[in-house]
This record gives C-alpha cells, sequence and structure tokens, in this order.
C-alpha cells in the first residue's frame, strides 16, 4: 500500500467557508475554528515540521482574494494550497461569470508557478434554500467552470456540488449561510480523503433536529430574518462586509494543537 502524501507548510486561502465562521471556539483567532485548523490539526501529528498559516476574511469576494492573498500566500513557499472563493460575487444582485471564472484562472494559475499542490472547491448545490434557491443556475455554471479550470491548470477539485449531506441543516451554523461544527469537520474529512491523506476523523454527531411544529419553524424563522437575514441585506445595500478591519487570522507559519489539548 502507497503511504499518503506529505505535506509540510499549507497555506489555506478564501473567504468565511476557509477563515472557518460557523465553527466557533473563543479561544482561537477571530473566534473560530473551522475544516482548515482541523486539517492541519492532522497535518501536524503527522510531521513535526508542518507549519500552517490561513489568509482567509470573512466577507471577502474573488478580486480581494486575488489581490491580497496570493502574493503573501507565494511568498510563503507553500507544498499546499486551498482555496475557495467567488460565492460572494455570486450572490451580488449581478455578477460577469465569464469574467469571475477568467480571474479565478489568473488566481489558480499564479498559485501553481511556485509549485504547490492546490485544492479547489465547486459550490455547493444550493438548491434545497428557498433563499439561495434562486441563484442556483450561477452556482451550477460556475461550479462548471471551476472543474473545466482545475484541469487546465492542474489542481485538484473537491466537488461540494455532490455532498449530499449539506442539504440537512444540522450541518449549518444558526445563521443558515455559514457551515457549523458538524459541517466543518465533514468538511476537513473530504478535504484530507481528496488529498489521499490518513487520518482518524470521524463525523460529529448531529445535533437533535429541533422544532418540528408549524409554528416552531415560523418563530426560528423569524429569529433568523432578524438576526442574521436583515444585518446581511443592509451590508449588501450599504457595501459594507463582515471581514471590514478584519486581518488573517495566522498570517505567517504556525503550528495549532488540537481542539483541547
Amino acid at each position: 500500500m502507497s503511504s499518503s502524501p506529505r505535506f509540510s507548510r499549507y497555506v489555506a486561502l478564501g473567504d468565511s467557508f476557509t477563515e472557518g465562521v460557523g465553527d466557533h471556539d473563543p479561544e482561537r483567532p477571530n473566534g473560530v475554528r473551522g475544516w482548515a485548523d482541523r486539517v492541519a490539526e492532522v497535518l501536524g501529528e503527522r510531521d513535526p515540521g508542518f507549519a500552517y498559516a490561513n489568509l482567509a476574511i470573512r466577507g471577502r469576494k474573488l478580486a480581494p482574494i486575488l489581490e491580497e492573498q496570493v502574493e503573501p500566500a507565494l511568498a510563503l513557499e507553500p507544498d499546499l494550497v486551498t482555496v475557495y472563493a467567488g460565492a460572494n460575487d455570486i450572490m451580488r444582485p449581478s455578477v460577469d461569470l465569464d469574467a469571475l471564472l477568467a480571474s479565478y484562472e489568473e488566481m489558480i494559475a499564479r498559485l501553481r508557478t511556485g509549485g504547490a499542490e492546490v485544492l479547489v472547491w465547486t459550490s455547493a448545490d444550493p438548491g434545497g434554500s428557498a433563499t439561495y434557491r434562486l441563484v442556483r443556475d450561477r452556482f451550477r455554471r460556475y461550479s462548471e467552470g471551476v472543474r473545466e479550470i482545475a484541469a487546465r491548470q492542474g489542481a485538484r477539485v473537491l466537488d461540494y456540488w455532490h455532498l449530499t449531506e449539506y442539504a440537512d441543516w444540522r450541518m449549518w451554523d444558526a445563521d443558515r449561510m455559514h457551515m457549523g461544527p458538524a459541517g466543518h469537520q465533514r468538511m476537513a474529512i473530504e478535504v484530507l480523503d481528496t488529498l489521499g491523506i490518513e487520518h482518524d476523523l470521524e463525523p460529529l454527531v448531529l445535533a437533535d433536529p429541533g422544532p418540528t411544529s408549524w409554528a416552531q419553524r415560523l418563530r426560528t424563522d423569524a429569529t433568523w430574518v432578524r438576526s442574521f437575514l436583515v444585518p446581511w441585506l443592509h451590508r449588501r445595500v450599504t457595501g459594507r462586509s463582515s471581514g471590514d478591519g478584519m486581518a488573517p487570522r495566522y498570517p505567517e507559519y504556525t503550528r495549532i494543537a488540537p481542539a483541547g489539548a
């Protein structure tokens, strides 16, 4: 049996998905953990010289990721880079998908120049969400483009679109926009499996499904609209981002201890 590949310098790029939003941990920078930390914990257990950086910042669209994160990532000379980008662009009222994908390919090509293994994602399938279903075709076309770009540039693809377990809302945070701990754990498992890395991570036990009566669901939905949807829409109208003024969680190489260690 062939051994797992070895990665010693891992840099994670992107937006809230990679920053770890929804996987709350007050002891970590920005108060989150996330799938990338979980992957780094596994890689660190395998290699005492392993180092990890996470440059992702919530709310970032593709252009700022390309402008702010790619060159600092290349300067770190990683042998593994993960990047998830584009979802914040697609959720805008209008988007030029051809231009977006052209910029995306420029980003992947630049990341590949250093010889690192690069892992990218398709989008999740938003068909199960009444909020995101309206832009499902955009996400589908974007995902097709990502697959084609990855094939041309020699990057690996994690096919989020077909991870059907994410249709279960228990995989998500209360904001219904970001994965919760179970979702981040499942994503860490998928990343490690896609990279061919041996590990012993297991899916987290899902929480109780919660209210089931019509009245309970109505109250829950009303709370969500007031607490999450309205602030999100306000940021879109005012041109603000949840990541304004925030810095990367781990801008330089570091080692992180597993949760509870």
